[in-house]
């Protein structure tokens, strides 16, 4: 007997799931007999109103989507209106490019540059290529590239999901997603842990499996397996049920076998997200992300618009604690209202604190709010900054957060400097929080938006654990609790290491809790110690997973 294909590629979403593919259209190209255009003006207008008729499409998307599809929908839509990109392609016009190809090279003219500037700006050129799909299939009067409409439940296979389709994908149909491209981190990533699909990224030659054709995968070891047998989709069933009967069992406080307490707790980017984590057995937020306060808003937020969101956002959580990090924003994700100018490295520069020191009656305007919002509910509210590097800047933001009456200033240790000095860091905050993708990009040198150094941003880097365990010594010394809120924390057996390395409490996809908390529960704390030594002396991330794995309770990897 033949055993069916395995590819392998990165799992980004848990559980298990089989279908039959369906796949998602390539973009839409110029065509290649396409004639210069007879009268300049009406081909610049054409191109206006193909790209205006893809953000009107955007909005009216926006308009039925949850709060954090919104951000990503109405943010997508400013990059059809962007003046740069319309100004591109008019200078192509006037070069003797067709409408079709003026959109296109305008287009990857600006990919190259978002490319270059990197951060925040490379992780858009999915959603501008799709932007000038769409335009392209608009000037050529054809429907627009995306996921098709489909009636039976499938897994959606694409080289990469745009933002666009990812965020109003339905999880009824959609039991599952497989891309060739993106990463841990890429907006495919966490919306479908948001929605608890399961999904596998960087799987070799995606684009390449036949519609039609039944796949399974799993999106905790990232195996995507073509025309399994019936043997294999009963094994893969068993699995689920084993996982849902132990997930069953397992309620309550997140702990150690021992009762060590570990915080289990949900990381959310707006209103609807709240509503929904508010409803399930959490210990409340470990991260509320407040950048879709901003990013779609042509003016900064008044004081009284953003109360009212937060009021909305702490409202499920009586008694139970939301960390809010202000906004993390800068040259990197920029903001219509607060252009601090290009910078050469804009991950390395005016991002996150450092663009509030720059314009502090923004953060102000914030803590304000959330002090307002925080005394109108019952919410254990605590207020954290991204981007500190030293004791000064978390001194100086702990300060504006204690005269506004919050008790509890935190900092997120996502810089190296800060890990490295986390005992000088955190002595002046209650609290702290790592962030492992940003600590992840910057140890390791790697931009977390290029899929090709997925294997240097992997969590389960030896030297990444290093600089995590010198946090939580830091930390331990400083007598201060130190969580994690980046997608590691989501994962069940690095959860184990976390918890060995000092950690406290675990920020994650809802989606994610049940399994962590099954693990810490089949684990003691000196098991997770011996499990953050096993992986530190490992000699690369694959190795220190395929130890700890070996060296947890084998009931537990059984569920896995």
């Amino acid at each position: 007997m033949v055993s069916p294909e395995s590819r392998h590629g990165i799992g980004v979403s848990p559980g298990t799931a089989s279908g039959p593919v369906v796949q998602v259209a390539p973009p839409v190209r110029p065509p290649a007999d396409e004639p210069a255009p007879a009268d300049a003006e009406a081909a610049v207008a054409e191109i206006r109103a193909a790209l205006e008729s893809v953000a009107v499409s955007l909005e009216e998307r926006a308009a039925t989507a949850d709060a954090h599809a919104q951000q990503i929908l109405k943010a997508t839509a400013l990059i059809a209106r962007d003046k740069g990109l319309m100004k591109i392609a008019t200078a192509q016009v006037g070069d003797g490019l067709g409408p079709a190809h003026a959109i296109s090279a305008a287009v990857e003219s600006y990919a190259a540059q978002f490319e270059k500037l990197g951060g925040y700006f490379a992780e858009r050129v999915t959603d501008l290529r799709d932007v000038g799909a769409r335009a392209i299939a608009a000037v050529l009067g054809m429907p627009a590239p995306g996921v098709p409409v489909f009636t039976t439940p499938s897994v959606i296979v694409a080289h990469d999901l745009a933002p666009a389709d990812t965020a109003v994908l339905d999880p009824a149909l959609v039991v599952g997603i497989v891309t060739e491209g993106g990463g841990r981190t890429s907006h495919t990533a966490i919306l479908a842990a948001q929605m608890g699909i399961p999904a596998v990224v960087q799987v070799p030659r995606a684009s390449d499996i036949a519609t039609g054709t039944l796949v399974a995968l799993d999106g905790d070891s990232g195996a995507v397996t073509l025309d399994p047998d019936e043997g294999f989709l009963a094994a893969q069933a068993q699995k689920r049920e084993r996982r849902a009967e132990a997930f069953s069992h397992a309620t309550g406080p997140g702990a150690t076998r021992d009762g060590h307490p570990v915080a289990l707790l949900a990381n959310i980017g707006g209103v609807d997200d709240a509503d929904r984590a508010g409803e399930l057995d959490l210990e409340g937020v470990g991260l509320f992300r407040t950048e879709f306060v901003f990013l779609s808003a042509s003016t900064a937020p008044t004081v009284e618009e953003q109360t009212e969101i937060y009021r909305r956002v702490f409202a499920p959580f009586e008694g139970r604690r939301v960390v809010v990090r202000t906004l993390d924003a800068g040259a990197d994700k920029p903001l219509a209202f607060a252009d601090l100018g290009e910078e050469e490295n804009p991950a390395l520069g005016r991002r996150g604190l450092r663009m509030s020191a720059e314009r502090p009656d923004l953060l102000d305007a914030q803590i304000e709010a959330l002090a307002i919002a925080a005394r109108e509910t019952t919410a254990d509210v605590r207020v954290m900054a991204p981007m500190v590097a030293t004791a000064e800047e978390a001194a100086w933001f702990a300060r504006r957060v204690h005269e506004n009456g919050l008790p509890k200033a935190g900092v997120m240790i996502e810089v190296p400097a800060a890990a490295m000095r986390a005992e000088h860091v955190l002595g002046e905050v209650e609290f702290g929080s790592l962030g492992t993708n940003d600590l992840a990009q910057y140890t390791m040198a790697a931009d977390r938006m290029q899929g090709e150094l997925a294997d240097l941003l992997d969590p389960w880097q030896p030297a990444v654990l290093d600089m995590i365990a010198v946090a939580g010594e830091g930390a331990n010394r400083a007598g201060r609790p130190l969580g994690v809120c980046g997608e590691s924390a989501g994962d069940p057996l690095l959860a184990l290491v976390l918890v060995g390395l000092g950690i406290s409490s675990l920020s994650m996809a809802p989606s994610k809790v049940p399994a962590v908390r099954v693990a810490l529960s089949m684990h003691d704390l000196a098991d997770c110690q011996r499990l953050a030594h096993v992986a530190r002396t490992a000699r690369e991330a694959g190795e220190a997973l395929e130890a700890v794995r070996e060296a947890a309770n084998a009931e537990f990897t059984q569920i896995l």
